[in-house]
């Protein structure tokens, strides 16, 4: 027990290095571009001025986003996804699998859930590591060891798992570390190009037009350089990747294996459209989009799926042939929670509207008989 107990020790503080590793390049980046490029090699002060001014601004905003991806704690499922005492120890005593999933359908009667697992969709997701009825898109981290609402995965360099509470501060994170790079990048070309000369050159006199002294800030140029269009390369295609995981409202674990429901899997069963996808995760004000602030719409514990827009008593009957037999299949479908209702509602509507429109509309022969035969009337 108590090596276990050291090993899980240190594996907790080796997670560390990786951000360690982080913190110690953009200390070093700082210093290099604001002391080393702004302060010893820039002449011009107004051009001092400006690259003071976005380099900060992007730097703030990026150890901003990053400190938020860090020690923001995952999000866990609530004490209602636990299983009763009773049934927790009926559970345990069961041998056969079948007679625990009819424990587990009895306990998830009054969930929100609508996905399952196993063969044919058949199977209440139990997570018997942390003793609790996973969530819709909930999954268990093992190095975190706790079941995260909507996971999507876990990054070593925020030593954290990514998931519904922190999963829009990582996508800011990458958006302004991607920033930071560019701006850096871009700046430092110029100078780059100058000191790279300088280097390729015997003394400075061979290179009347390069006014750079030759001084160790050179270096710390050179090295800032392939530094930020090395992480700039890297980043923009993980920052790419996530952005279209956005726009399809998936998770990276959504993305490798579509989430089952009970008429089978689809990687598009969380999917709203491309607008409401974004405001899934960023939220319906824009005006903080860009902040790393919480602004993500629901709870984590249930989601809007594309099965509400479809026929609610269709859903209602939905092949209870595919769920286990005796008293699994005498459990009741799992309640619409409140956000499904609402999209419910207003397709519903919709649909009323279109027929009501169709009821009242005729063909130019119609309503020319209904003239004639009003005339004739009168």
């Amino acid at each position: 027990m108590a090596p276990t107990h050291v090993l899980r020790c240190c594996q907790r503080t080796l997670a560390w290095i990786p951000v360690i590793f982080i913190a110690a390049v953009v200390c070093w980046s700082y210093y290099a571009y604001v002391v080393e490029l702004c302060l010893y090699t820039i002449i011009s002060i107004g051009e001092k001025i400006v690259y003071m001014i976005f380099f900060h601004l992007f730097f703030i905003m990026f150890v901003w986003s990053y400190w938020k991806t860090i020690f923001i704690q995952p999000a866990n499922p609530s004490k209602e996804f636990c299983l009763p005492k009773v049934e927790k120890e009926l559970y345990e005593k069961e041998e056969r699998p079948e007679n625990q999933q009819e424990i587990l359908w009895r306990a998830a009667t009054s969930l929100p859930l609508y996905t399952r697992t196993g063969a044919g969709g058949v199977s209440i997701r139990y997570c018997d590591r942390c003793q609790v009825i996973k969530p819709d898109r909930c999954h268990h981290c093992s190095a975190c060891d706790m079941c995260v609402l909507k996971m999507d995965h876990h990054c070593p360099w925020v030593n954290n798992c990514v998931g519904f509470s922190n999963y829009k501060f990582f996508i800011l994170f990458l958006a302004y570390s991607l920033l930071y790079c560019l701006f850096i990048a871009a700046t430092v070309l110029q100078y780059f190009i100058k000191f790279w000369t300088l280097c390729r050159r015997k003394s400075v006199e061979h290179c009347p037009k390069n006014e750079l002294k030759d001084t160790h800030a050179k270096f710390h140029v050179l090295f800032l350089f392939f530094v930020a269009a090395m992480f700039c390369i890297s980043i923009l295609s993980l920052f790419s990747y996530h952005l279209w995981l956005v726009g399809k409202n998936r998770s990276t674990i959504e993305a490798f294996r579509a989430p089952v429901f009970r008429a089978g899997s689809d990687k598009n069963g969380f999917s709203l459209g491309f607008r409401k996808n974004i405001a899934q995760v960023f939220g319906d004000q824009k005006k903080f989009w860009l902040l790393p602030v919480c602004t993500s719409q629901g709870d984590g514990l249930t989601f809007p799926t594309r099965l509400v827009s479809g026929d609610v008593e269709q859903q209602a009957t939905v092949t209870l042939q595919q769920e286990p037999s005796n008293s699994a299949a005498e459990v009741p479908e799992s309640p619409v929670s409140e956000s499904q209702n609402c999209l419910l509602s207003s397709e519903q509507n919709a649909n009323h509207v279109a027929e009501h429109q169709e009821n009242n509309t005729h063909t130019p022969a119609e309503s020319e008989t209904i003239i004639i035969s009003i005339e004739s009337e009168s």
